[in-house]
């Protein structure tokens, strides 16, 4: 199936439709949501406004009637100063989400590339992505790659004070 949109970095209109998508990935991998999709989108948008200065999100619009259909975002962290490089930083793609019926149409390869393309021109040193077990081909399609060194340790939360 092809599904004519563009691929552009979002803006604060498109954020309620974005926390949608969040909303119904949760949904989709048969998550229990704690709120209605509407009152989650809106707190969402207001999140996402509020994190523009280390969050990214490049959105698939469909050219027709301008409906955002995927989603991926480019979360940036700054890293300790080495000597080789004081100013460091690095990446992780979250939330890739394209919506059902307009899977395997390319939309999500243009969304991770749109991430990548902004983590290059950002200087970031590297980009992880924390996939789920059936999407691994497809990040590695894009160039990602698992490396033994990278570990990572599940911590237990604490309630917030």
């Amino acid at each position: 199936m092809h599904a004519d949109v563009d691929i552009k970095p979002a803006s604060v209109s498109d954020l309620i439709a974005v926390g949608g998508l969040r909303w119904d990935s949760l949904e989709e991998n048969g998550g229990k949501p704690d709120d209605t999709r509407e009152s989650f989108a809106a707190r969402f948008a207001a999140w996402a406004a509020g994190h523009d200065s280390t969050h990214t999100c490049f959105v698939a619009v469909t050219t027709a009637d301008r409906e955002v259909v995927g989603m991926a975002w480019l979360a940036v962290t700054l890293r300790v100063p080495s000597a080789r490089a004081f100013d460091r930083a690095s990446g992780d793609l979250q939330c890739a989400y394209v919506v059902p019926r307009l899977r395997d149409a390319g939309i999500g390869a243009r969304l991770v590339l749109a991430v990548l393309e902004r983590a290059s021109e950002l200087g970031l040193e590297r980009v992880t992505v924390h996939s789920s077990p059936g999407a691994v081909r497809f990040y590695e399609r894009a160039g990602f790659a698992s490396e033994d060194v990278l570990l990572h340790a599940k911590v237990t939360s604490q309630p917030h004070a």
